[in-house]
């Protein structure tokens, strides 16, 4: 099992907060696997009874009763009641399950939320939860606790934690991770079964999900514009954009609302991510176009049968990725140059900010010439600040700073070094 220490850190400078832990993600990276093996395992170590840890996952069918908010409710009170006052942890897996209730003879209503503000008030309780389906994703819970609960947000395995439980070298396991990803139940298959794992995540999870949890009368369309995001990752695009080709290929209007709400669904399932468009002359965002980004390589390429593996747009989405995963706000840069006649965009790949901090990253799987060393330097020669520049290549055997002050990073270095980013 891959000790995922980022997150378990997390955990550990979330305990005792008095709010309510809400680990989120896409379904099957790995949430559950975290708080009731990795987080539970910790907590054990550090002189926790385990009897003071109760855990109730609400897909067991042990379980089944407690998905009514009444029983739910009681069976709590009496577990806390039974450990007299003593500290325990309460681990809550699929809430999602727990129904909303009203008694029939006090005509008092109970749902999931009030369960766990209730946990939340007693001083000797702290609370964790897992959840994210077609009825109610993680991303619900953390709206309606509203500032009183602390989000852990997990992600697919990084190339860090995919490399480390890997016993080939280097940069055969980054061919891998470019193509199959780094879902954690891929880890036990073989390259055959990973492929058919992936495209079934697809079938029988996400669409399904996504199609019951937002009432869509039109899956067909919410594939179609998966397939698009597939297919132009890391690529500019808008909803006006997705509705005109689908208007073409399917020979019906598509309206740009629909499109905009089934791409919503999608970044909202944790399925993509939008990256917006950043003025760092103008100091302001742009409402379109957008670049979008998928959480998972191996799911972006499955969508599409494992074909059009550009390399270089899978480096940015993996880049992406990387920089998402480590707790960084990013976005897709523009920066201008002014002619007689016109006004000339360039595009910076990423900004980072951390803080008080910020760098500027270009993508470049590969730069053999000058030509595109001058191409892929352009932008970030033009950005008026003293903030660190960054070439990330595939190309390169080390790291070194040119001559502009620039630093050319090698992808082994940014993915496995998290210290020489800043």
């Amino acid at each position: 099992m891959i000790e995922r220490s980022a997150y378990i850190k997390k955990l550990i400078n979330s305990m005792r907060n008095n709010n309510v832990k809400v680990i989120t993600g896409i379904r099957r990276c790995g949430k559950s696997t975290l708080l009731f093996s990795l987080f539970k395992k910790y907590l054990l170590n550090s002189g926790i009874e385990e009897s003071n840890i109760v855990e109730i996952r609400f897909d067991d069918s042990k379980f089944f009763e407690l998905r009514n908010p009444f029983l739910l409710t009681k069976y709590l009170n009496e577990e806390i009641k039974k450990r007299n006052n003593l500290k325990m942890y309460v681990f809550l897996d699929e809430i999602q399950y727990v129904e909303n209730r009203k008694d029939k003879e006090s005509e008092v209503s109970l749902n999931v939320f009030d369960v766990l503000n209730g946990l939340r008030n007693n001083p000797n309780v702290d609370v964790y939860v897992t959840g994210s389906n077609s009825k109610m994703l993680s991303k619900d819970i953390i709206t309606e606790f509203r500032g009183r609960s602390t989000q852990i947000r997990v992600h697919p395995l990084s190339f860090k934690e995919f490399y480390s439980s890997r016993t080939d070298d280097l940069n055969s396991s980054l061919r891998e991770y470019l193509i199959l990803g780094g879902m954690p139940g891929l880890l036990s298959l073989n390259k055959e079964e990973k492929q058919e794992y992936l495209i079934n995540l697809y079938k029988e999870t996400y669409i399904k999900d996504i199609v019951e949890r937002n009432k869509i009368e039109r899956p067909d369309l919410l594939n179609n514009i998966l397939d698009f995001l597939a297919s132009t990752v890391s690529s500019l695009t808008n909803t006006n954009k997705i509705a005109n080709s689908l208007t073409s290929i399917k020979n019906e209007k598509v309206s740009h609302l629909t499109v905009f709400n089934y791409t919503n669904y999608l970044v909202d399932s944790f399925l993509v991510s939008e990256a917006r468009r950043y003025d760092i002359k103008g100091k302001m965002y742009f409402e379109y176009p957008s670049k979008f980004y998928f959480e998972d390589l191996g799911l972006r390429n499955a969508r599409l049968n494992f074909r059009q593996m550009d390399e270089g747009h899978l480096m940015e989405n993996l880049i992406y990725n990387e920089l998402i995963s480590r707790g960084l706000n990013v976005d897709i840069g523009l920066i201008y140059k002014r002619t007689s006649s016109k006004k000339i965009d360039y595009e910076i790949d990423f900004i980072v900010n951390k803080i008080d901090k910020r760098i500027y990253i270009q993508s470049a799987y590969k730069i053999d010439n000058v030509e595109k060393e001058t191409f892929e330097k352009r932008s970030l020669k033009m950005i008026p600040d003293n903030f660190k520049k960054i070439v990330i290549r595939n190309d390169l055997l080390m790291s070194y700073y040119d001559d502009d002050g620039i630093y050319h990073m090698t992808l082994t270095d940014f993915l496995l070094k998290e210290e020489l980013l800043f």
